[in-house]
């Protein structure tokens, strides 16, 4: 009796951890991305800092607060049961657009051509359209999942009233514009409504609007000259030889000059002559390339298969289309955002902007990559019961 009362009193601590239920070996290989993107934050900025006679931990701090925050938020997703997420998604929603209409409506800060950030107290800044994925991810799903139960598959009036939930985002963040975050979002939507049984006829028309609406934006001056030069540097890297054209040719020889197994942490001659711009964010990856060699970037891409791989399974297993229809609206953002950050930075996807996620810095894409890593998570243990 008293094995059994000490394996109940087990079982009962175990109930309350605030990991139970996670799946460990995704929790495992976000935490190793987490400790090798603030290495890489660190190595990309500590140098140029210092010889500039500044805080050469400026970054380091700023990053870990963010993965702080971060991990605070993906903790407090879990909470609550995702299928109760029904009940919030309007006001999710809601809130996504508000920030957006905020933005536009003179509040914003123009960086790189876009107006997409809100400044903040202490010199933060927050991406409104980053949170706007989650927004978009949780109401599509709310409307596709909830159809008439003899039903399995969404009808036309579903699939319209979840583009109309998409639409109106992704609208304004066309305004800003932030070509890289629709591409994303594009993505999820495309990947969610051909989950939800909808006819394929909607995914293929989806896709041919989203090519001749990218060609009539172009032509019709809605993409800003910096995103059409960085466009065309995709076709041609001597286009722009001063600006994009160069960070690409830059980004190349970072990582190849890597090697197999890298120069070293913090030792990279390329990333400490800060030859890469934004090394820090959009191209985090080249400081892998160089530093950690092929074998690190390697590991980088393998962590990030893993991730995808139990994604999957988790969405293979829950029965819920609710949660199945959020899992693979999460998927489908993160492994379109990992292929385009990896992908330009090799010069096999045009320059778009994107941070590489759970390594990046920046604020606001950690909170929204650790907010949907917190979703995975509580599908993954209410599936499990």
């Amino acid at each position: 009796m008293s094995q059994i009362a000490a394996r109940q009193r087990i079982y009962r601590k175990s109930r309350s951890s605030i990991f139970h239920g996670f799946d460990p070996i995704l929790t495992a290989a976000v935490a190793v991305l987490l400790v090798m993107g603030t290495l890489l934050v660190y190595a990309a900025t500590r140098d140029w800092y210092a010889r500039n006679g500044m805080d050469p931990q400026y970054y380091l701090k700023r990053h870990i607060i963010n993965i702080a925050i971060g991990a605070l938020l993906a903790y407090g997703t879990t909470v609550i049961d995702y299928r109760l997420l029904r009940a919030y998604t309007p006001f999710l929603w809601g809130s996504g657009v508000i920030g957006l209409g905020i933005v536009l409506l003179g509040f914003g800060t123009k960086v790189n051509g876009a107006k997409a950030w809100i400044a903040l107290p202490g010199g933060f800044q927050i991406q409104p359209a980053e949170l706007a994925k989650i927004s978009i991810i949780v109401g599509m799903s709310m409307i596709l999942s909830e159809r008439a139960h003899d039903s399995n598959e969404a009808q036309s009036r579903d699939v319209i009233q979840a583009l109309i939930i998409a639409a109106i985002p992704v609208v304004l963040i066309l305004l800003q514009p932030d070509m890289g975050t629709v591409f994303i979002i594009s993505a999820s939507v495309v990947t969610i409504i051909a989950v939800s049984g909808a006819s394929s006829k909607w995914v293929v028309g989806l896709i041919l609007v989203a090519v001749l609406g990218a060609f009539v934006a172009t032509k019709a001056g809605v993409i800003s000259e910096y995103q059409v030069k960085r466009l065309q540097t995709f076709v041609d890297p001597n286009a722009d030889s001063q600006g994009s054209g160069y960070q690409l040719r830059q980004a190349r020889i970072t990582v190849g000059s890597g090697g197999l197994i890298g120069t070293g942490l913090f030792d990279g001659p390329q990333t400490n002559g800060r030859f890469v711009p934004e090394q820090q964010t959009d191209f985090i990856f080249t400081v892998a390339g160089e530093e950690l060699g092929f074998l690190g970037s390697g590991l980088i891409v393998l962590l990030y298969l893993i991730i995808l791989m139990r994604s999957f399974a988790i969405a293979r297993r829950t029965n819920d289309p609710f949660g199945r229809l959020v899992t693979t609206g999460v998927i489908a953002w993160f492994a379109f955002q990992i292929f385009e950050n990896i992908g330009m930075t090799l010069g096999l996807m045009p320059m778009t902007g994107v941070p590489l996620p759970f390594i990046s810095y920046g604020g606001s894409s950690m909170f929204a990559t650790l907010i949907g890593f917190g979703l995975l998570q509580n599908v993954h243990a209410r599936t499990r019961g």
